[in-house]
Formats: C-alpha cells, sequence, structure tokens
C-alpha cells in the first residue's frame, strides 16, 4: 500500500532518480527567498533534500506564510542540481515542486534555533521544549544510537544463551546505597512499595528457579543527586546473572558483549578482552580513585616513608602522595598557582605542593629548599623522575590524599594534553571492601550487600570487618563505572551472619528479605552476575559529557522534567485514597 505522505525519504535521492515524480514529507529546515523562486530544505530524519518552488508552479505565494519547521508534503520532479552541495548524499539534485501541502503549522517565533551547533541555550530551556530540541540532528541521531545499542546488546545476550525475563516495578525496599522512591498502596493501608533500585533480590530467586541464565534490560529507579554522568531517579542497566558460574565466568561474557557493542558502533579502538584487573586498594593508590581513566598515563606515588621525620610542617605525620610531569618545568609560576587553586576550590585540598626539575635534576621553585639532597634522591629514584619535570605533591589524612591526587591525576592529563585519543580502555576492579565505616561510626555494606565474602562464614567470624574483602567487581571504562556486580552468596547463614555485621537481626533479614531468605533453604546453586548501565555506556559511544544528551526526556538538574511539570502537586481525593495526609 503506497503512503500517502511519501515515496521516498528526504536523503535517499540521488542523480539516479532524475526525471522521476516523487512525493517528499518532512519539516522545514531554512527558507531562502529570491523573489520569483524560493528555496526549502526540507529534512525528515533521513536526510535534507532541496526543494525549488519556482513561478510557474503557483506555489511561491501559496507559501507566503511558510515558517520553519512547519511540516509539509511535497511532489516534484528530480532535477539535476547546478549548484552542487558535496557534504550531503542529496547534494546532486533538488526538487521542483508542483504542489505543496502544509500538514502541521509551526508557530513563527521559535524559542531556539533547531540546529544551531554551539549555541548558547538554557539547559532548562531545551528540557522544557524537549519535543524540539530533540528534531537536532545531533541529539536525534543520540537516540537511533541508544535503540542500536540496546538491539546490539540483546543479541549478544542472545547469542550466548542467556533468556530475558521482566521482573516487578512495584517491589519491596532494599538497601541498595540509595533511597528508594516508595508507592503508597491503595489497597492496604499504611503500606508501601518500593520502585527497584535493582532487581538484585528477583534475578537471584530466577537462580533458584533454574533459570541459568538471565537478563533484561531493566528499568532502575534511586532517589539520589544528579550527575553529568547519572540520570536522576531512574535508568536503565542490562542486567544479567548466571547459576553454577564464578566471578570470572562474568567477566568472560563482559569481555565479549562489551567490545563488541563498542566495535559495532564507534570507530575508535576498543580494548579487547581480557581487560586489566586491578584490586580496589591499587586502583586507589595509584590512581586515587576505583573508577581509573588508563587513557590517562600520570600514576601516583606515595612517599610518605620518604617524609618521615621531615621538618616541613605541611608534610609532618601526613600521608603524602605525589605526581610527577614529565616535560613541565618550563610552564610559568601562573600555571602551578593555578593547579593549587583548582586543588583548594574543587578539591578540598588544604593546599597543592611542587617543585620543578631542571636540565642539571636540581629542584627549583615551590618547596624545593624543604627537600633536603638525601629526600630528593629516593624520590628521583622512587618515581623514575626525569630531567625537565615537575612533581605535584599532595598531603593529607590517608584517604583525602587519595582522593585529592586522584582529582589533580586527572587535571594534569587534561591539562599537558596526555588522554590518549580515540580510543576505549577498559579494566576491572576486584576486591572490593565487603564494609566501610558509615559517617556515624558503625560497620555498614561498602557496595552490594547480597554479596560472597572472600572466606565465606570463617571471614565473618574471624576477621576485622573492615578486612574483609568481597567477591565484587566494577567495570571501568575511560573513567567511568560501566558495570557492576558479584559472586552472590547463595548461603542462608552466611547472609544471616553477613547482616549481622552490618547490625541487621536475623528478624530483620526475615522481615526486608524473607523471599530469599527462605529460597536459600532450597538448593540454591552458586550464581555470580553483573549489571551495566545503558545510558553512561550510550553517553560514552555518542562522546558526550553529560548522559542527558543522550536519554529522549530527561530530567534537569534539580530532578524534575520541566517539560511535563513533575513532580507537582494532586488532588486531595488522590491523596485519600491512597491513605496519605501531608503535613
Amino acid at each position: 500500500m503506497k503512503n500517502q505522505y511519501r515515496t521516498h525519504s528526504c536523503g535517499e535521492l540521488n542523480i539516479k532518480n532524475i526525471g522521476q515524480e516523487v512525493r517528499l514529507a518532512g519539516f522545514v529546515q531554512t527558507i531562502r527567498n529570491l523573489g520569483k523562486m524560493k528555496f526549502l530544505d526540507l529534512r525528515d530524519e533521513n536526510g535534507i533534500t532541496q526543494i525549488v518552488l519556482n513561478e510557474e508552479s503557483n506555489l511561491v505565494e501559496k507559501c507566503e506564510d511558510l515558517n520553519k519547521e512547519c511540516t509539509i508534503t511535497v511532489c516534484g520532479k528530480v532535477v539535476e542540481r547546478s549548484s552542487k552541495n558535496p557534504k550531503i548524499p542529496t547534494g546532486e539534485i533538488e526538487v521542483v515542486a508542483n504542489d505543496l501541502n502544509v500538514l502541521g503549522k509551526c508557530k513563527p517565533n521559535l524559542p531556539f534555533e533547531i540546529n544551531s551547533e554551539g549555541q548558547n541555550v538554557r539547559e532548562d530551556l531545551r528540557l522544557e521544549y524537549r519535543f524540539l530540541d530533540l528534531r537536532n540532528e545531533k541529539i536525534h541521531q543520540n537516540i537511533k544510537l541508544r535503540s542500536k545499542v540496546l538491539k546490539d546488546f540483546r543479541n549478544e545476550m542472545d547469542k550466548l544463551g542467556f533468556t530475558e525475563i521482566q521482573t516487578p516495578i512495584l517491589a519491596n525496599s532494599s538497601p541498595e546505597g540509595a533511597r528508594d522512591f516508595l508507592v503508597p498502596s491503595r489497597l492496604h493501608p499504611g503500606e508501601f512499595y518500593a520502585l527497584p533500585q535493582a532487581p538484585q533480590q528477583f534475578k537471584q530467586l530466577l537462580m533458584v528457579s533454574g533459570f541459568e541464565k538471565y537478563y533484561q534490560i531493566a528499568p532502575c529507579f534511586r532517589d539520589e543527586d544528579p550527575r553529568a554522568d547519572r540520570s536522576p531517579g531512574e535508568f536503565y542497566q542490562l542486567d544479567f546473572e548466571m547459576a553454577f558460574s564464578t566471578q570470572e565466568d562474568v567477566f568472560n561474557v563482559i569481555e565479549t558483549i562489551i567490545p563488541n557493542v563498542f566495535k559495532e558502533n564507534s570507530d575508535w579502538k576498543v580494548d579487547e578482552g581480557p581487560f586489566v584487573r586491578i584490586p580496589y586498594q591499587e586502583a586507589m593508590e595509584k590512581y586515587g580513585t576505583d573508577k581509573p581513566d588508563l587513557r590517562n598515563p600520570l600514576l601516583i606515588w606515595d612517599l610518605t616513608n620518604i617524609f618521615k621525620g621531615t621538618e616541613f610542617k605541611a608534610f609532618e605525620g601526613k600521608t603524602v602522595k605525589a605526581i610527577v610531569v614529565e616535560n613541565a618545568a618550563q610552564k610559568p609560576r601562573k600555571f602551578f598557582d593555578a593547579i593549587s587553586e583548582f586543588a583548594i576550590s574543587e578539591l578540598e585540598a588544604k593546599g597543592l605542593a611542587w617543585v620543578k626539575v631542571d636540565q642539571e635534576m636540581k629542584l627549583n621553585g615551590g618547596i624545593s629548599k624543604f627537600i633536603e639532597n638525601e629526600r630528593k634522591v629516593l624520590i628521583f629514584e622512587k618515581m623514575n623522575v626525569q630531567p625537565d619535570s615537575a612533581i605535584f605533591f599532595v598531603a593529607d589524612e590517608k584517604e583525602k590524599a587519595q582522593k585529592i591526587a586522584g582529582g589533580v591525576r586527572i587535571k594534569l592529563g587534561e591539562e599537558f594534553d596526555l588522554i590518549e585519543k580515540n580510543i576505549y580502555k577498559f579494566c576491572f576492579i576486584v576486591d572490593f571492601p565487603m564494609y566501610e565505616l558509615s559517617d556515624e561510626g558503625s560497620i555498614d555494606f561498602n557496595h552490594n550487600p547480597f554479596s560472597m565474602p572472600q572466606g565465606g562464614i570463617e571471614s565473618l567470624e574471624n576477621q576485622n570487618p573492615l578486612e574483609i574483602c568481597a567477591y565484587q567487581y566494577d567495570l571501568v571504562g575511560n573513567g567511568y563505572e560501566l558495570a557492576s556486580g558479584a559472586v552472590r552468596n547463595h548461603s542462608q547463614e552466611i547472609m544471616i551472619k553477613a547482616f549481622e555485621m552490618a547490625g541487621y537481626s536475623e528478624e530483620d533479614v526475615k522481615k526486608r528479605f524473607g523471599a530469599l531468605f527462605h529460597a536459600f533453604q532450597f538448593g540454591t546453586p552458586p550464581h555470580a552476575g553483573a549489571a551495566a548501565g545503558i545510558d553512561r555506556i550510550i553517553m560514552l559511544l555518542a562522546e558526550e559529557n553529560s548522559i542527558r544528551e543522550v536519554i529522549a526526556f530527561p530530567k534537569n538538574k534539580k530532578a524534575r522534567d520541566v517539560m511535563m511539570n513533575a513532580p507537582s502537586q494532586v488532588f486531595e481525593k488522590q491523596l485519600e485514597d491512597i491513605h496519605i495526609k501531608l503535613t
């Protein structure tokens, strides 16, 4: 059956179509009025075709009030274009119109130009008119890329024999590291569902049920503050779990699907598996973060022992971290001052010390007068310092020093243009601590509460909780956490003990995780899995800096949907139905 609006898309006509009568439909992108003639650029999501309205067609006057972004359908003959445009696939031809109909009128004053690159438009204005913003070719292609990536992930999982299964959205509250979104129940007054932070318990129950390879593109909901690489409120992940599997089995799956999907959707170089594996503590020492960007060659060195007994007050009794940058000694004093100001204002450092190393390997500037020759020799030897380098020092409590040095490392990599271009570099961060101290000083889960502790029940009974490692792991790519997973605990005994150490009684565990607790009595197979962040992966593939650029209808930085006006107030009757009173 023929389409009444178009015979071709706006991106497919070429020199072979000359002489054909065609019908096109799309948005008017530009209008060039030359008196007796008009030229329109007609755009659909497949491309642009130039339309000619001449005096003979009697369409020039008919289209006097035609505006940009009106939706039209045009009938006409394909002719060779006299002034060709090699920048577009249809640049050798144009369509001389003999009929034109306006399908959707657009008001004359747009809130912003649709396809103007680099325009300074407030983000909230773009989000308020997101239906227009999505017409922008770059963002439009991002959403189409998203569709393709989802298909590619599904294809990869299907090839590996996984079964796609959907799990509930209305679930129970579960400690996953963020606040829950709660949904009051109308049928059960005073009781609440929680939107799942992840399908964690359900996928483990599927393993108990005998499904050996599960996956889904899962919506997840977390009431947490937004960031450039994190969507507020909701996000999607490729969630998968495998029975009778180990950490290595999960790594094999990730090392198969991630390179394949990245290579399919980018022309950058892509790391092949096996990926580098870095223990958590090593990552914090070398990179100052558990999300290291391996494209940056700079490393952090620990000089605490070298500076023991120093008379330099700023280093006395502190953990001292250092970064050496080659070919940096020629930078002016104001550069070093700017890096120091960045560390203080952005990283909450007390200060950033530095020295220059000249061609004769002498120290100059900064804190050079406080570094004796014996210490200088030890520093040079440990860090393999070269002539014409600069060394940057951070001194603070251990965790603060690591974090600040990690931020300085990133900044220096950017300032000296050291970040390797056009490549995706991946690594696994492994051996995460099972527990950490909360802000109140109590023992709390560090990562995922359903993980298997390394050493099993013996480690829980005999080790310092803060020294227990879990079979937990993250996939990191170009400085972003792209996936997180674990070998799961499948023992009721270990579950009770693990939660007890975090302050949960056995009754708490039964009440909050009853289904999982009871299921562990019925022959649970060992299992492991992971979840990859879809939005963040697509952000990397689209070469965007904000996750909002790859989500069709994102919320703003304050977690508000300014287009749909959500969240919003509701009627009193709606609150009565769900037994809620506002105070």
